[in-house]
């Protein structure tokens, strides 16, 4: 479960950061996941409490904000949203794309602490 991972290096950023700050608490964590990014976010959810247990992230909430996938097609020069995650086909013209515009992230865009 790479998931473990990618938490605990959002953990580890936000811990950073808030001691930095001088900060002794982290209350709210908030990551974007695009859904082309092999990451599952209720994976994601589940190990957010393995990697915050015992650290000043503990008791925090964890915000995931799903990005759908977005392509540009160079045919009509419009940007769609698509649910496919294979195939991004313009529904304007039908034409493929294969610009992707939002869909990968995995972003740790926020954190509150005090």
């Amino acid at each position: 479960m790479h998931e473990l991972g990618i938490m605990s290096s959002a953990v580890d950023a936000a811990l950073e950061e808030a001691r930095a700050r001088g900060a002794a608490r982290v209350h709210r964590m908030v990551l974007r996941i695009g859904a082309l990014s092999g990451v599952d976010p209720d994976a994601l959810r589940f190990a957010f409490d393995s990697a915050t247990a015992d650290t000043p992230a503990a008791e925090a909430e964890l915000v995931v904000e799903e990005v759908p996938v977005r392509v540009h097609c160079d045919a009509c020069a419009v940007d769609f949203e698509t649910e496919d995650r294979f195939v991004f086909s313009c529904p304007q013209c039908g034409k493929l794309s294969w610009e992707i515009r939002q869909g990968r992230e995995i972003e740790l865009v926020r954190i509150e602490i005090s």
